[in-house]
């Protein structure tokens, strides 16, 4: 049969998942520092600490990233925002408990506070180097630590209508997620450095806007075609389909300390999801942005943490509110969602983030008192490990 160039290119190379399980399960990956119990620094011991989970029921769950001095982890795929407290709970706790004998210990930060992206080594891993051959400087400069949030789609189409939906909501969960306030060991002034630091990446930021699922896969199996990419998974949005896992991947947010905070962004960003399926589905696709409006509150949630004062996309009107008042507003809105979902509790603890401080509130909060990053740095490492 020969082919007909007038119909868009599938890229039936992946994988897709879409719909093979009940939409709106979840999956969080966070990336953790590896420190050195005494000094603090970054140490680039990635071996030692996979090796110390071997046998463990950890071991599956963690893994390596480009640099030597992150371990990721990954829950496995998650009912509810209950399995993945347990999942987190457990897999901190493990790598706390492996990475002791080896004096190290475990920093949740979207930014190392002083240690330096020249002295880190690369993973030795085919894929790394690939990696840095390809970006030179600019991976070699990504000391940065993220979360991602999967949520379960049920079809193709969906995915795609659910991403355009999000990107309104991006600002709104950075500025709630800010926790990256130094680098090369200076107070920076930017609430979530991490952001701006990962702008360097080509194909990071905003997706850009297409038409349907085939106009996404047309366009990204012209760049896995023609070599530009290995494969969708170069694509550094901070929001994307992932086809192979079914999912709508949130990427915006820096990694958390306090895996309260782990919780309650999770419980926004599945309880969103819910509310923009439901929308879709009674016929009310999300509006459309323009991107450099998405983009110009995305930079001052990064600025300003929930301090920034943010263009309302949601209402038309030409105004701006804190980014503060707009979560208020949302958790009204998506409470309804969050119950149907069970994780009301989780969400309701985004008030607690308002009236404590982000992590870069409460970073700064440390470092105000003795002008220490060490202190920072061993305080954040203790709440990292403490789970209950």
């Amino acid at each position: 049969m020969g082919s007909d160039e007038s119909q868009p290119r599938r890229a039936s190379v992946w994988e897709e998942r879409f719909g093979s399980g009940p939409p709106l399960t979840l999956g969080v990956e966070e990336e953790y520092m590896i420190l050195d119990a005494e000094t603090m620094a970054l140490a680039s011991r990635i071996d030692d600490v996979l090796e110390g989970v071997v046998g463990t029921p950890i071991e599956g769950s963690v893994h390596p990233e480009l640099m030597e001095c992150v371990v990721e982890a990954a829950t496995g795929v998650c009912r509810d925002i209950d399995d993945v407290r347990r999942d987190l709970t457990r897999i901190r706790r493990g790598l706390a408990t492996a990475m002791g004998p080896h004096g190290l210990r475990l920093g949740g930060s979207g930014t190392h506070a002083f240690s330096l992206a020249e002295d880190q080594r690369i993973t030795a891993d085919d894929r790394y180097r690939a990696l840095v051959e390809q970006l030179q400087y600019v991976a070699r400069r990504e000391l940065v630590f993220g979360m991602h949030v999967h949520v379960a789609m049920p079809d193709r189409e969906t995915c795609l209508k659910v991403m355009e939906g999000m990107l309104m909501e991006l600002p709104i969960l950075l500025a709630l997620s800010v926790n990256s306030p130094f680098w090369r060991g200076k107070e920076t002034g930017i609430a979530s450095t991490r952001t701006s630091v990962f702008a360097g990446f080509p194909r990071s930021g905003l997706p850009p806007r297409f038409d349907s699922y085939d106009d996404y896969a047309d366009t990204v199996l012209w760049m896995e075609e023609t070599g530009t990419i290995q494969d969708y998974t170069r694509l550094w949005w901070d929001v994307r389909p992932h086809p192979r896992f079914g999912t709508i991947e949130i990427r915006v947010v820096d990694v958390q300390f306090d895996i309260e905070h782990t919780l309650a962004i999770t419980a926004y960003v599945q309880a969103l999801a819910a509310e923009l399926i439901d929308e879709i589905e009674r016929g009310e696709p999300p509006p459309t942005h323009h991107r450099l409006l998405v983009a110009e509150n995305k930079w001052l949630a990064a600025r300003y943490g929930l301090d920034a004062k943010l263009m309302d996309l949601a209402t038309g009107q030409r105004v701006t509110m804190t980014a503060e008042q707009l979560v208020q507003r949302r958790l009204r809105q998506l409470s309804p969602y969050a119950k149907e979902l069970g994780c009301l509790d989780a969400l309701e603890q985004i008030t607690k983030i308002v009236e404590w401080g982000t992590g870069a509130t409460r970073q700064m909060r440390v470092y105000n008192a003795n002008r220490d990053l060490v202190e920072v740095t061993r305080e954040l490492a203790d709440k990292t490990e403490l789970v209950t």
